[in-house]
């Protein structure tokens, strides 16, 4: 009764199943903890980036369209491909055709996005390895903390659950850890895929009607930018 009286529970919180596991699977949780926050700051400028370049897709699609003046100056994403577009339209050849015109500013046009979007792509590759390896990574913990486990039940000869326990709870945790760190890369890796995937469609959509309209008229374009 004595004995029992004077063991003191386990103590069982996050900080302390760190603390008291073994250097390996501390070591596999750090690891996975640096690579959750790494994830997450990539994840928290993707979505601020990206909301602001959708709104300015959003309008050069509308002006484009509706075939409202797009000038060279203009901010961001836009401005790069406007740019691009004015100067692949100023380099003409007099025995192109209409057309060949048309391709070739386009392709100009595409060319500066694709330059924006590889700028925006940085940090995916990140969020995919962290979301397939974070797990493996957090089971390898949990493996080694329980293999330590069952070499000191071993030991002591006392396989008791109060004795069991906390070994097992430390090697978990590295599991838990792994799948906090990877749930949230799969979902905003996913996410993030889908939306630039939709920025450029929304662009590309901009940059075939520009580029109709710079291609069909070079006098009058040249009259227009003569005017501003």
């Amino acid at each position: 009764m004595n004995e029992i009286a004077s063991a003191a529970p386990h103590d069982l919180s996050f900080l302390a199943l760190f603390l008291q596991a073994d250097p390996i699977v501390k070591g596999v949780m750090i690891m996975l903890v640096l690579a959750s926050l790494g994830c997450w700051t990539v994840i928290v400028d993707k979505l601020l980036r990206i909301g602001s370049i959708r709104r300015q897709a959003r309008a050069f699609e509308t002006a484009a369209r509706s075939g409202d003046k797009l000038h060279p100056q203009m901010a961001g994403t836009t401005g790069r491909i406007v740019a691009a577009g004015h100067e692949a339209w100023r380099d003409q050849d007099a025995s192109e055709s209409r057309a060949e015109r048309r391709e070739r500013i386009e392709r100009a046009m595409r060319a500066a996005l694709s330059v924006d979007m590889r700028r925006l792509q940085t940090g995916l590759p990140f969020l995919a390895t962290t979301g397939s390896a974070a797990p493996f990574i957090g089971l390898f913990g949990t493996v080694w903390g329980i293999m330590n486990s069952f070499s000191a039940i071993a030991a002591s000869q006392d396989t008791s659950l109060s004795v069991v326990a906390p070994g097992i709870a430390e090697a978990l945790f590295a599991t838990a850890i792994g799948l906090v760190a990877a749930i949230p890369a799969v979902i905003a890796y996913n996410k993030l895929t889908t939306d630039l995937g939709r920025l450029q469609q929304s662009f590309a959509a901009g940059i075939t009607a520009l580029g109709d309209r710079l291609a069909r008229d070079r006098k009058a374009h040249l009259r227009a930018e003569a005017a501003e």
